[in-house]
């Protein structure tokens, strides 16, 4: 195992510092290209993995706000414009997300149902099979007022 890999093993932040400090200086053969792939190909996973996370939470909170409107409550409706500004955010940070972002919903909407059932406790039957909101309406900032 060389420097970069033990440093890579025990403090991940020295690292990555490291790997950057090389690649400013140009000392292009002491970075540590493996691990650096890899690093980067992990980095994007948890970008697409964070977008379907808020995804998940919004599609949930908007079901709930939907499907039971006599508990709808100032914590629903902040999480929904949470998660909102959490998405647009990202997509701002990584445009490159947005051709992601209708598969992102249909990743999204399974676990979205689990949660809204766990947290409503309606049977899953009451929520529809495929998402009912299109990708604008779950950007839109005024779309679960409409609801």
């Amino acid at each position: 195992m060389n420097q970069a890999t033990t440093l890579y093993n025990q403090d991940l932040y020295g690292w990555v510092q490291h790997q950057i400090a090389l690649l400013r200086q140009g000392r292009w053969a002491e970075i540590d290209t493996n691990i650096l792939i890899e690093e980067l190909d992990s980095m994007a996973r948890r970008d697409r993995h964070e977008l379907v996370s808020h995804l998940i939470i919004l599609i949930a909170h908007l079901l709930k706000w939907q499907y039971q409107p006599e508990h709808r409550s100032r914590s629903w409706r902040n999480s929904i414009i949470e998660q909102r500004f959490q998405i647009d955010r990202q997509l701002e940070l990584s445009p490159s997300l947005k051709p992601f972002l209708e598969e992102a919903v249909q990743q999204a909407y399974p676990d979205a149902i689990k949660l809204a059932v766990k947290e409503t406790r309606l049977p899953k039957s009451t929520f529809p099979n495929k998402c009912p909101y299109l990708l604008n309406q779950l950007l839109e900032e005024e779309f679960d007022s409409e609801l």
